[in-house]
């Protein structure tokens, strides 16, 4: 899956560790999955739209 995470990121200025504190994982979480390795669970993409104020959508593409 494709995400828009790390643009999403640094448009607010967080450092991957901030995002990590916000959504309650680790930061190698959220570096696994910007960097597409892992696919979040729903609940989390769920925090992932709240944490950047946006759908699901917005954020996770499938990929072609």
């Amino acid at each position: 899956m494709e995400n828009a995470l790390p643009q999403r990121r640094r448009e607010i200025g967080w450092s991957q560790q901030r995002l990590a504190d916000e959504l309650g994982v680790s930061r190698q979480t959220v570096i696994s999955i910007e960097k597409g390795r892992y696919d979040p669970s729903l609940p989390l993409a769920f925090r992932f739209a709240d944490v950047f104020h946006c759908r699901i959508e917005d954020l996770f593409t499938p990929e072609a």
